[in-house]
């Protein structure tokens, strides 16, 4: 028997985002990650090479205990239409809907992750009426419980691992994969909605390059300004568990850094936040999503002063597109 880990990936309801997103990892690549850490990718729908016969004799071993498997990877939600019969989405060659499929692997690995926040809580493709019965691996929206009951847990002894992100970083994927082929996962690893605390014990806030307007509560107004956008355009980045500005995509890129504000997609519910993704709602002028852990009174208070302290500079940058007034160039008397 193979000492290596091996991983099965599989697409349900979704866009294949969190794919393109694996594809990307550099430093190293993926499939050098993937060697250095004696994983073997069973199968993956853009990797692999496998025809379907093959692919569906794969299936079928791995069902019948023949071929180990140490991971399932789903990403994409689970399509439970028409009427709880999973028809909307049949297994090409198989005559079985992919939720059928998708019972029986779980309780055959030894690990079930749900990549994406499709795979994890439903995600986009159960916004509005949900006509196609999405739903994610053991989350239905917010609630505990989707596919799989609540109290599921996989033979390893672990309920499915979120690795919820719309799309994952690259980084979350492979890390997530490499710690429980080591063995260094466990349910301690996991925050309150099963997704790996490697990542989700920060907030997208932390390594915001918006940050310093922030401090001073110095807001953009328009979605091409540079000032901080929780404010008025909607950003989430202090309330969204992720590490997005602190390791960010290709070394460079993240929502906030391409001018786009944080709408949690890390989160349950993400997909349909009641008003649109570039508006912060308000009560009395102040918003109502407040930064993770601060009272309201304190940032009220806190606001005040900040304002009352901003820079020129700080203010006239937060209203532009660029830097129109840099900062002082003085000696400060320190060696």
């Amino acid at each position: 028997m193979s000492d290596r880990f091996s991983v099965l990936w599989l697409q349900s309801g979704g866009c294949g985002g969190c794919s393109m997103s694996l594809l990307n990892a550099e430093s190293p690549d993926l499939y050098q990650t993937l060697e250095l850490a004696g994983i073997d990718m069973l199968w993956h729908p853009s990797l692999s090479e496998a025809s379907n016969g093959e692919f569906i004799d794969l299936l079928q071993r791995v069902c019948d205990g023949s071929q180990p498997l140490d991971a399932l990877c789903l990403e994409g939600s689970v399509m439970r239409g028409p009427n709880n019969t999973g028809r909307f989405h049949m297994l090409a060659g198989t005559g079985r809907p992919m939720m059928d499929w998708l019972r029986e692997l779980s309780d055959k690995a030894r690990y079930t992750l749900a990549i994406g926040s499709c795979a994890a809580f439903g995600g986009i493709p159960m916004a509005g009426d949900n006509p196609g019965g999405a739903c994610g691996l053991q989350y239905d929206g917010k609630r505990s419980g989707g596919l799989l009951d609540r109290d599921w847990q996989s033979s390893g002894g672990m309920p499915v691992i979120n690795v919820a992100g719309c799309p994952t970083h690259p980084g979350w994927v492979t890390d997530t994969l490499m710690a429980l082929a080591v063995g260094e996962l466990d349910a301690a690893a996991l925050d309150s909605l099963n997704r790996p605390r490697s990542y989700t014990d920060h907030l997208v806030h932390h390594g915001c390059t918006r940050n310093e307007f922030y401090e001073f509560k110095a807001s953009a107004e328009l979605a091409s300004d540079q000032g901080c956008m929780m404010e008025h355009m909607g950003c989430l980045g202090t309330q969204a568990h992720a590490d997005c500005n602190r390791r960010p995509w290709n070394g460079e890129g993240s929502c906030i850094r391409g001018g786009y504000a944080c709408i949690n997609c890390t989160a349950p519910g993400f997909e349909e936040p009641g008003h649109t993704f570039t508006e912060t709602p308000k009560i009395a002028g102040i918003p109502i999503g407040l930064p993770t852990d601060m009272p309201k009174a304190w940032f009220v208070a806190l606001a005040a002063l900040s304002k009352s302290a901003t820079p020129k500079r700080v203010r006239a940058n937060a209203t532009e597109d660029h830097t129109v007034v840099t900062p002082a160039s003085r000696k400060t008397g320190l060696k």
